[in-house]
């Protein structure tokens, strides 16, 4: 079996094409591409190279196609896809050996591809977090006055409205955005540091360089490579599992009101049972849970890449490709669900008299 976002059945229902297509390997490949193209432009601004050819060589690289299978073999040489591609680069374009990543180093790509991405990610993250907002402010017009039975430790307590419950789950949801508009500029940045993050292979241009670079490409510019220090991206997946564990919080409490007997919310489609045809299951509710969980538990192996030894890590930086890009799918899976459940409810407390 494949995993659930992949596989041809399981990943309409916990994956999401648009994320997952902002990972695809086409749309790697062209931002490596697109920061060999800056990096050599800007070797040419900086003087290093004749500007004329920087320019000449920047184009070929932004319209070459590598040749998957290479890469593919390069990459269980190598660990990582970029000393193939240079390669393949070098050999393409006429005299390219000294235009094309002279002084950079393979994190300098993978990382700077990584932010252009994330960079993408952080905008449809953005968008469905708005999305949601609405949806839920919609509940409340339409609902919001009615009661509600407040539970506390699951138990009866008093009278709430069903305002008073969804801004539990709407609430948080202005703090993420909050929380997205300050890490955007610390995630979304170039990475530019060469073999051991201190740009000497550039003196003295290095600043220049990454200035120019930056500009280029649309991203931020550290003062120093991040290559070994990982907080920021640290921080971010703790963004993502904010934002599903307050969608599995929504979630539970649908699938807590909807339980028959309490009757609290009313939901239009849900879920079949193949054994009992009279049972509607809050599927979208619970898949809010579940994506919750699976973030939480991730998140942890992030903090585990937070260890990079010395100047560069091989292991922890890996570990960051394989938990990373899920996370973010499950948090824009959550959030498009999250708003399909909305749209989804018909009646929510008792109606007010």
């Amino acid at each position: 079996m494949t995993d659930v976002f992949t596989n041809p059945w399981f990943s309409v229902h916990f994956g999401d094409a648009q994320a997952r297509a902002l990972w695809a390997p086409e749309r790697q490949i062209a931002h490596m591409l697109a920061f060999e193209a800056a990096f050599t432009r800007a070797l040419g601004s900086v003087g290093v190279i004749p500007a004329r050819h920087a320019e000449e060589t920047a184009r070929a690289i932004k319209a070459f196609v590598p040749d998957a299978d290479d890469l593919r073999e390069g990459t269980a040489r190598d660990g990582l896809p970029v000393p193939a591609l240079v390669a393949a680069l070098r050999a393409a374009i006429p005299a390219a050996p000294g235009t094309i990543h002279r002084g950079a180093t393979s994190q300098d790509v993978l990382d700077t591809a990584l932010s252009l991405t994330l960079r993408a990610v952080n905008a449809l993250l953005l968008a469905r977090l708005d999305g949601l907002k609405t949806a839920l402010d919609d509940l409340t017009q339409r609902f919001g006055a009615n009661p509600l039975m407040g539970r506390t430790r699951m138990q009866a307590a008093l009278p709430v409205t069903v305002a008073d419950r969804l801004a539990t789950w709407r609430d948080p949801l202005t703090r993420h955005v909050e929380r997205l508009a300050h890490l955007r500029p610390r995630v979304e940045v170039l990475q530019l540091g060469g073999p051991v993050g201190t740009r000497a292979e550039l003196a003295p241009h290095g600043t220049a360089i990454a200035t120019a670079m930056a500009k280029e490409l649309g991203l931020g510019n550290p003062a120093r490579a991040w290559h070994a220090t990982r907080d920021d991206l640290a921080d971010f997946a703790g963004l993502l599992s904010l934002v599903t564990g307050t969608l599995g919080k929504m979630g539970q409490d649908i699938c807590l009101m909807a339980q028959q007997g309490l009757d609290e919310i009313a939901l239009a489609g849900g879920g079949t049972s193949s054994a009992m045809p009279h049972k509607q299951n809050p599927v979208l509710a619970e898949l809010l849970v579940t994506l919750a969980r699976y973030n939480a538990g991730q998140l942890a192996g992030m903090h585990h890449a937070l260890v990079h030894e010395q100047e560069r890590s091989g292991a922890a930086w890996a570990l960051e490709w394989m938990i990373l890009p899920p996370m973010t799918e499950v948090a824009a899976r959550a959030l498009g669900a999250a708003q399909t459940l909305c749209a989804s409810v018909t009646r929510m407390g008792a109606v007010a008299r």
